[in-house]
Order: structure tokens, then C-alpha cells, then sequence
């Protein structure tokens, strides 16, 4: 069986990066050691953006170096000079060294960017008989009809084969969604081969370069720091060389505007478009000629620096700024995580992963990295889509993560916050988020409906209708309402929030499920090969024994939903009957607690932290144990030691710590930390999600 795959185009700008994209996702879920392969690269491979791209968002240890075959020039050369089988042994020479520490190598061929277009074709075909590696082809649709698209996969698939060649499967990528059904249903109705034939949609956003790339291609320099607005595609081109007026009928959306540095109003006429509902909203400014905004134009614009699209400048003419712009390729760069979930939600959306995961026999490993963890939970939470509730709608960070998770269609989205400021927002960072309901809590109509509700719930505390109606002017009190009546299954807030903020309406309005006395958190640990999980680190200071048998038990239930097998170890100082005092009566206690009340549950108490993890200590301290010496679920007996512990085993041993996750309510809400990244967003939404599922979903 081989341990590699082998993704190969059959002509030029078939938009391969996106399959190799969607590929490599698949993989980091199942492959515990994987690696990335070029046969032939042109030019320097550490300045090569999609080398850059997989290996840094797929955390891979092989150095680019190791990555690559042959340069193109040289592959040209041995070929021109009858050398074509030293070439091939070069590569196979390549390529097993980099196969050699891994256990599996995704190959990806050559972008027919030279020009021997023939050359390259024939080339990856035979080299993937050498290797052995199943192949996946890659084809596009764009600029022809379906008949043609058709005709084309079905020739390239059997020269494919008549080489000896194994189809894995084939992607036709790159197709007008108005053919894109009709082409699936001929595929299905003459299938060619016994693989499948997947047919991906144009992802438009896939074919704009971004205004980072465009500066840095053409040598502009930034007029203000754009921040991660630079980000943005860039739909279309625009020279303004009218005025203001007539230019406006002539722009359109994700524009980026070309004009002199002298026209004033065609720069704050742009700018403007951002906040007007009536025009079409420019993506950026590029002002030519050398010349920049006169000093009252700058203060004026140093007013509105939140609404400014970048601005840029270049010193040639306009005719040689747009001939330059123009020729800009686009990537998809590492840090670029909306442009990542365009082409991962276009692959996702139609691919069968697990189907597909067999065709290349790809055997998820029994071990579990950080990196695998994490996108399993995307996995998890598409399984079966929640409406999560985000209540701080002002965060960028929010509306960020909020379109990376409408892309990938992890969750349906429900944004507090003022609709128009938001969809402003949203087009100056250049984010769609079509799909996602923006509502504001001070205007909807749902919030009397909702504070009918706060009142009755909260009567017995003396809250009375108009007080419910004032407090649902707060977005988590608003967010945490629709949770309780199912407007919502879950709620994630805390990046411009505190943690007391984000929670006590969940602790006044959901409160706790009725076998649960308390509301703790844990945290997943992802080490290096597995993933355990520790609680209470952030919200209970010093539990009693009966808080404390509640916590396991949440604890173990949290780590099932994960897929985490729960043997929980309650941590102390002594292990066994070895100790005595409070403390170590308190965990004493509260194991037998969790025995009574969760028999079928694996549980060790008291027991100390290396014989919980260190098989050979706990056959000395616990001989026997179940859990000693393989626990996966650690109680820590109060906040000091578990807040400690966990940060602790983040930064020396340089774990991946997910949370705090909150458990023991009714329906689930989230808290976030204020320095939070957009990835982190994207995580704990998709976890809420996973917890709101129901139980067989999650499993």
C-alpha cells in the first residue's frame, strides 16, 4: 500500500491549489506525521507562497528544502539532453527522503508555467507510476461549456490510465454554477472509471489577489497602516480619470481605485462609498504620480481613519500602476484565513472526505495531535449545523471569525450590534457575511417577547417587565435570552467582555442541568500525540466535595462529546491511602461521590499527577488501577493548583490549551478571552456547537 498521493493537473489554471488545500485538511485529521511534496519547482522554493501556505497552516517539521524535486530549468535540461530517467531518479531519490520520516506524502505536480506544457504533463503522469501513489486529477471549467469540460476530463482521465496510472479520484474544477448540477448529473449518469468525479463550483474570491499582494507585487507603500484590511480581494480595477459624478456610475464593488494623487475628490469619494448605502464600495486606493494628499485632505482623513480603505501610493503613471496591477497572480497566503475558508468551504461542500479519504487509503490514526483536534472539531460541528448567538458584533475579530465560519458552514450565525455598522464594517474588511442574521438588541422586535420571558423567569427576584426590557438592552443578557427560548443553541461572547459579564446571565436565566450542582470549566490539553482534558482552571476557586464529584462527572461527560475516553484521575498530593489531612480527605470524599453517583465511570482518588500519567510510578504507588498510569480526565482539588497546572504544561511543554469550555448548564454558552485570535473564535464556536448537538450527532 503506498503511503502517498499523488495530485496532478491535466492543463494550466485549473485551480489545483484548492484541491491540494481541501486534501491536506483531510489528511491533518487522520495522519498523526505528514508531509508535502514538489517534483518540480520553478524558481526558489522558500520564496514559493504556496510551499509557504501548506507548510505553515498544516504545521509541518519537513524544511521547504526537503519538500521539493528538481528546479523546472534543470528537469527542461535533462529532458532536452535524453536524460529523462536520471531526472526521474533525482526525484525518487527527493521524494523518499522526504517520505522517510512520515507517514504519509501528499505530491502535488507541476503548474504549467513554462513552456513545455507537454513535458510537464507526461512527466507527472510517469512519475506517479514510480511512485506507486494513486492519482488525483485536476481540471477546469471556466470559459467553456459543459460539453467541452466533459469531453476534456473524460480524454485526460484515460491517457491517464493508458500510462498506468490509478485514479484515485478527479476534480473538475472551476465550473459556472449554473452548469455545475447539470455536469455532477453526467458524471453520475456515464461515470468514467471507478473513481469519483467531483465537480467544484468557481470560488470567485479564489481568482482576486489580495491589496497585500498587489503592494508588495508592484512596490506601492502603505499611506496609513492598513492592518489585516490589506487582507481584502480586490474584485476589479478602476481608473478614475473622470470627475467624482461620473465616476460613480462607472466603479463597482471591491474596487480598487486608480487615479492621480492630486484628485482629492475622487480619494474622499471612495472613501465615502464605505459608509453610503448608494454606491458601490471601493476595496482600496491607489494614488499615482508620486503624489499624496495635500495636509487638509489628510487631517480630514485622519478624522475617519476607522471608515479609510487602504491607501496606497506609486510614483509611475497611472497607465503603467494599472498595467502592473493587472498582472498581479493571486495566492492564497498563510495569513489569509478568509481566502483559506473560501477554498476549503468550496471543496468541503461537495467532496465525500470520508469516501474520499478511502480511495487514497488514508487509516486515521489512533493517536491524536493538536493539529489533528482541531480540525476535527470543525468536522464535528458540520456534522450536524447549531445557530450560535455572537453578541459583540463592534469586534472585528468577531466579524472575522464570523465569515471563516459561514465559508466552511460550521454554524448558522446570529450577530448582535447595530446592522448597518456592521455590514459597514464588513465591507471595509472586505467580509462576506451573507447568511449570517444581524440583529440589534435596542431596536428588535423579538425584545419584549424576550423580556416577557426575563421577567417571568426572574420574578422571584423581584424582576419585573420593565426592569427585563432595560437589561436586554445588554447584548449577552440579549444573547443569552434567545438561547433560553431556542432562538439559538448556544452563545459565544468575551472578547470585548468580561467573564463575569458573559456568564452571570447564563447563570441567572439557563442555570445548571438539574443533576449538576455547579458551573465549572475545563480546558483540552492537546499534547503532542494525544489530548487530555483538565478541570476546573478558571472558574471555581475552592470546590466542596459534592462541587468537586460534579465537576468529574461534567469533566468525563465533556471529554466523551470530544471524543476523548474518560478515566478520571482527582488530583492530589497523596495517592491511595498514603496521605491524610482536609485536603486530601476533600478529593478522598468527593472519588466516592463520583463512584456513587456515576458507577460506570473510571475514576482514581486520590492520586497524585505522575502516577496518574506514568505507568511505571503508578504500578509502584497504584498496582491494578484502571486509571493510574493512563488517565485522560484530571480534577484538580481547587483553582490555584489547576490554573497553574495548565498553564504550566502550555508553556513548558508547549501544548495547545482549547478553552476554558464551560459545563454543568443546561444549554451551553462560552466565555472568550479579551486577546483572543480570530482562530480561537472559530474553535470555541465550533465547540459550542458540538456541545449544543444532540448526542448521537456528537458522538
Amino acid at each position: 500500500m503506498s503511503n502517498a498521493a499523488y495530485v496532478v493537473a491535466w492543463e494550466p489554471h485549473s485551480g489545483k491549489s484548492l484541491v491540494v488545500l481541501g486534501l491536506m485538511e483531510l489528511l491533518s485529521r487522520r495522519v498523526e506525521r505528514l508531509a508535502y511534496f514538489r517534483p518540480l519547482v520553478d524558481g526558489d522554493p522558500e520564496a514559493d507562497p504556496h510551499l509557504r501556505l501548506v507548510r505553515e497552516r498544516y504545521r509541518l517539521a519537513t524544511p521547504i528544502g526537503q519538500m521539493v524535486g528538481v528546479n523546472l530549468n534543470r528537469a527542461e535540461q535533462l529532458v532536452a539532453e535524453g536524460q529523462e530517467a536520471t531526472l526521474i531518479k533525482e526525484v525518487l531519490a527527493r521524494f523518499r527522503a522526504c517520505a522517510a520520516e512520515v507517514d504519509f506524502v501528499l505530491c502535488e505536480g507541476t503548474d504549467y508555467v513554462g513552456g513545455q506544457a507537454a513535458l510537464e504533463f507526461d512527466f507527472n503522469s510517469r512519475l506517479a507510476v514510480h511512485l506507486g501513489a494513486p492519482v488525483v486529477t485536476v481540471g477546469a471549467g471556466v470559459g467553456r461549456s459543459a460539453e467541452e469540460t466533459i469531453r476534456g476530463a473524460r480524454s485526460a482521465h484515460a491517457t491517464f490510465v493508458e500510462q498506468g496510472n490509478v485514479i484515485a479520484a478527479s476534480f473538475v474544477n472551476r465550473v459556472a454554477p449554473d452548469q455545475a448540477e447539470a455536469m455532477r448529473e453526467e458524471f453520475r449518469r456515464r461515470p468514467f472509471g471507478d473513481g469519483p468525479v467531483y465537480v467544484l463550483d468557481e470560488e470567485p474570491s479564489l481568482a482576486r489577489p489580495t491589496l497585500a499582494q498587489v503592494a508588495t507585487a508592484i512596490g506601492a507603500r502603505w499611506l496609513h497602516d492598513p492592518g489585516d484590511v490589506a487582507e481584502r480581494d480586490i474584485a476589479t480595477c478602476r481608473v478614475a480619470a473622470m470627475t467624482l459624478p461620473n465616476f460613480l456610475n462607472h466603479t463597482a464593488d471591491g474596487a480598487l481605485v486608480i487615479t492621480p494623487g492630486d484628485r482629492s475628490d475622487i480619494l474622499l469619494g471612495s472613501v465615502a462609498s464605505l459608509i453610503s448605502d448608494g454606491v458601490p464600495k471601493a476595496a482600496g486606493v491607489l494614488l499615482t504620480g508620486g503624489l499624496t494628499p495635500e495636509t487638509s485632505v489628510q487631517r480630514l482623513l485622519d478624522g475617519m481613519r476607522r471608515w479609510l480603505p487602504p491607501l496606497m501610493a506609486i510614483d509611475c503613471d497611472t497607465y503603467s500602476a494599472a498595467t502592473a496591477v493587472e498582472a498581479v497572480r493571486p495566492v492564497i497566503a498563510p495569513e489569509n484565513a478568509t481566502k483559506i475558508a473560501a477554498a476549503l468551504g468550496a471543496f468541503e461542500r461537495v467532496v465525500d472526505l470520508a469516501a474520499l479519504a478511502e480511495r487514497i487509503a488514508v487509516t486515521r490514526t489512533e493517536r491524536v495531535t493538536p493539529l489533528m483536534f482541531e480540525y476535527d472539531l470543525i468536522e464535528r460541528a458540520k456534522k450536524a449545523p447549531r445557530t450560535i448567538v455572537l453578541p459583540e458584533g463592534q469586534d472585528d475579530r468577531i466579524l472575522r471569525a464570523a465569515a471563516v465560519l459561514l465559508r466552511r458552514q460550521v454554524a448558522s450565525l446570529v450577530i448582535l450590534g447595530d446592522p448597518e455598522t456592521i455590514t459597514a464594517r464588513a465591507a471595509t474588511l472586505g467580509l462576506d457575511l451573507t447568511g449570517a442574521k444581524l440583529m440589534d438588541p435596542h431596536t428588535s422586535p423579538d425584545r419584549q417577547r424576550l423580556a416577557d420571558e426575563l421577567a417571568r423567569l426572574r420574578a422571584h427576584k423581584g424582576v419585573t417587565q420593565a426592569m427585563a426590557y432595560d437589561q436586554l438592552g445588554d447584548p449577552n443578557y440579549f444573547g443569552t435570552m434567545m438561547v433560553e427560548v431556542g432562538d439559538a443553541d448556544g452563545m459565544v461572547s468575551g472578547a470585548m467582555h468580561t467573564t463575569a459579564q458573559t456568564i452571570r446571565p447564563a447563570l441567572q436565566v439557563i442555570r445548571t442541568r438539574p443533576e449538576c450542582s455547579i458551573v465549572s470549566s475545563v480546558f483540552l490539553m492537546c499534547l503532542a500525540d494525544r489530548v487530555l482534558v483538565y478541570g476546573d482552571c478558571a472558574v471555581n476557586p475552592d470546590p466542596t466535595p459534592e462541587q468537586l464529584a460534579d465537576i468529574a462527572i461534567s469533566s468525563a461527560d465533556t471529554a466523551r462529546r470530544f471524543g476523548v475516553t474518560p478515566r478520571v484521575a482527582m488530583l492530589s498530593y497523596s495517592t491511595g491511602a498514603s496521605g491524610t489531612g482536609a485536603a486530601v480527605d476533600k478529593v478522598r470524599e468527593a472519588t466516592r461521590l463520583v463512584r456513587e453517583r456515576a458507577p460506570d465511570l473510571s475514576v482514581e482518588g486520590p492520586i497524585q499527577y505522575d502516577a496518574a500519567v506514568d505507568a511505571s510510578v503508578a504500578k509502584s504507588k497504584l498496582p491494578g488501577s484502571q486509571v493510574a498510569g493512563q488517565a485522560t480526565v484530571f480534577v484538580f482539588p481547587d483553582l490555584d493548583s489547576g490554573n497553574n497546572t495548565y498553564k504550566a504544561v502550555q508553556r513548558s511543554a508547549r501544548a495547545v490549551a482549547i478553552g476554558p469550555i464551560l459545563q454543568g448548564l443546561r444549554k451551553p454558552v462560552n466565555d472568550l478571552s479579551r486577546g483572543c485570535l480570530v482562530d480561537d473564535i472559530v474553535n470555541t464556536v465550533a465547540i459550542t456547537a458540538i456541545q449544543a448537538q444532540p448526542e448521537e450527532a456528537a458522538e
